[in-house]
């Protein structure tokens, strides 16, 4: 009797080998709703995760609408889209890598949202030396274990913000931000390695300039 071999497999390739699958950004609330964009392959690029967004956003829903949003170390851009997609009446995203940039420009115009999105290619701390404008919202998320977080806090109070903003910090967990006297610590949400804190202002002295920046 003949036997039969039984059918050759083909070799599976190693995990390292296969393909890496793009990323994918997820806005959870408001008009875009459930949209999908893409996610550059880039070192250090790390979303905001859906839970913290979420959280950070419920803390946030009373004064999103209308809000002047400055997204700092934009990156993927997902606050500042989430705050969009909620309302916000302008974001300003400030993005120091250029290919990083460009694919968060092509999602603004995916969403159609490139009107109110205002987009800088720049170091987010030579952005904070130029003439400031106030924003009611800004979000802070800078490469970790850089030290670039007490600097821009320090800067960020030289006219960028309104009088009662609110000021979303995200480090290391093993870091706890130098931030001004003026600032209060309102909300802290811990994932992984990453520890977001939402700060009130609170400030002593008088108003701060008008004007947009875009």
């Amino acid at each position: 009797m003949t036997r039969r071999r039984p059918p050759s497999r083909k070799p599976r390739r190693p995990a390292a080998a296969q393909a890496k699958r793009p990323g994918r950004l997820r806005l959870i609330g408001g008009e875009y709703r459930r949209r999908q964009l893409p996610v550059l392959d880039h070192p250090g690029l790390r979303p905001t995760p859906d839970r913290v967004r979420e959280t950070l956003f419920n803390w946030l829903a009373a004064v999103t609408p209308g809000a002047r949003v400055l997204d700092l170390f934009a990156g993927t851009g997902a606050l500042g889209l989430e705050a969009l997609s909620r309302g916000a009446r302008q974001a300003v995203f400030v993005e120091g890598d250029a290919r990083v940039a460009r694919q968060l420009a092509d999602n603004l115009a995916t969403l159609g949202a490139a009107e109110r999105g205002c987009l800088i290619t720049a170091d987010a701390l030579a952005f904070l030396a130029d003439d400031p404008t106030p924003f009611s919202l800004v979000f802070l998320d800078p490469p970790f274990r850089q030290g670039l977080t007490g600097a821009c806090c320090r800067a960020l109070e030289a006219g960028w913000l309104t009088e009662e903003a609110l000021i979303y910090v995200e480090t290391e967990s093993a870091h706890a931000p130098e931030v001004p006297a003026s600032w209060q610590l309102h909300r802290e949400v811990r994932a992984g390695d990453s520890t977001g804190r939402l700060y009130r202002r609170h400030p002593a002295g008088a108003g701060s300039p008008h004007g947009d920046a875009c």
